[in-house]
C-alpha cells in the first residue's frame, strides 16, 4: 500500500514479499510488477532510490536504535547502512558501513532500460547474515521460535517516459524537477517517512507460517510511550525544555530534568521505558 496509508491511492503496479530464516540467514525474496524495466546507478552505496527500487528495514530488538536499510535496484547494485538513530533524533547514518557475507540477486523478465520491448516483472533475492546482525541488536541472532522483529519494506516508484529511446524520469512543468517519486510499502508509516520504526510492521519467527502476527502488551505500551513522547517533542520544540510533568495515562511512570526524560510502564512483568533519545528498552524477567 501507499506509505501514507488508504489516504492516498493503492500503488497501480503489485509488489509481494516472503521471508524465511535458517541458522545462518534471514532471507527475503520478492516480486515487483513492473513494465519498464530501468535502472542507471551501479556502484555500491549510491543512492539507490534515485532508481526504482526495493528496500528492507530491519530492527531485530525494537529500540528503533542501530537499525539496518539495504536497498536495491534492477542492476542489484546495493546500498546498505546502519541508522545509529533516526533522523528525527539526530541520526546519523553510517553509509560506508556494509554487511560482509550480504547475498542478493536480480531477475529480470523483460530487457533492462529497453522501452521498446514487453517487461512484466522483477525479482529480488536477499540473504542477510545474522552474524552482522548479531554486532548491531540485543536482539538473539539467529532468533529463536517466537521472537519479534520490527521491520518493514519499501518499493519506490518514479514517473517515466521515453525520450530519444531512452527512459527519463517525467519532470514537473513549473519547476523543471521530477515528478515525486511513489513510496508503496508493506506497514504504512501514515506520511512520506520511512525512518519511524515505530510504525514498521511485526514479523515473529515461527516454524510454520500459520497467520497474521497481533500486537501483544509490550507492542501496546510501547505504543502508548511513544504517543507521550511526540507531545513531548511539541513541548520540547516550544519551549526549549522537557515539562516537569506531563498528564499521562495511570501506571505511566515520568522523569525529566528538562533536557532529558525516561517514559517507563509495566505490563505483564516487563518494564517497557522510552528516553529523549526515542530509544525503548523492554526490560522482561527471567
Amino acid at each position: 500500500m501507499d506509505i501514507e496509508g488508504d489516504r492516498r491511492p493503492r500503488p497501480r503496479f503489485r509488489t509481494r514479499a516472503k521471508m524465511l530464516w535458517d541458522d545462518r540467514f534471514f532471507y527475503v525474496a520478492a516480486e515487483l510488477e513492473e513494465p519498464n524495466l530501468w535502472a542507471t546507478l551501479r556502484e555500491r552505496d549510491s543512492i539507490i532510490f534515485h532508481d526504482n527500487d526495493f528496500e528492507v528495514f530491519l530492527d531485530p530488538d525494537g529500540d528503533s536504535h542501530l537499525y539496518t536499510e539495504i536497498e536495491l535496484n534492477a542492476l542489484n547494485t546495493v546500498w546498505d547502512l546502519l541508522l545509529v538513530k533516526p533522523y528525527r533524533d539526530g541520526g546519523p547514518a553510517i553509509h560506508a558501513w556494509d554487511i560482509p557475507g550480504l547475498k542478493t540477486a536480480v531477475h529480470l523478465e523483460g530487457t533492462l532500460n529497453e522501452p521498446g520491448d514487453d517487461d512484466t516483472i522483477w525479482t529480488v533475492e536477499i540473504a542477510i547474515p545474522f552474524g552482522v546482525l548479531a554486532e548491531t541488536t540485543r536482539a538473539a541472532c539467529p532468533p529463536r521460535v517466537g521472537d519479534r522483529w520490527r521491520l518493514n519494506f519499501s518499493r519506490v516508484q518514479w514517473q517515466l517516459d521515453v525520450r530519444d529511446g531512452q527512459y527519463t524520469k517525467i519532470l514537473d512543468a513549473d519547476t523543471g524537477n521530477p515528478l515525486p517519486e511513489n513510496n508503496w510499502v508493506w506497514s504504512p508509516q501514515r506520511k512520506i517517512a520511512m525512518h519511524e520504526p515505530e510504525y514498521w510492521g511485526i514479523v515473529e519467527f515461527v516454524e510454520k507460517a500459520d497467520g497474521a502476527v497481533a500486537a501483544d502488551a509490550v507492542d501496546r505500551a510501547a505504543w502508548t510511550l511513544r504517543q507521550v513522547s511526540y507531545r513531548l517533542a511539541d513541548a520540547h520544540d516550544e519551549g526549549g525544555r522537557y515539562p516537569a510533568t506531563i498528564a499521562t495515562e495511570p501506571g505511566i511512570e515520568y522523569w525529566s530534568d528538562g533536557t532529558r526524560y525516561t517514559l517507563s510502564t509495566e505490563t505483564g512483568g516487563a518494564v517497557v521505558t522510552l528516553d529523549e533519545t526515542g530509544r525503548l528498552t523492554t526490560a522482561r524477567p527471567e
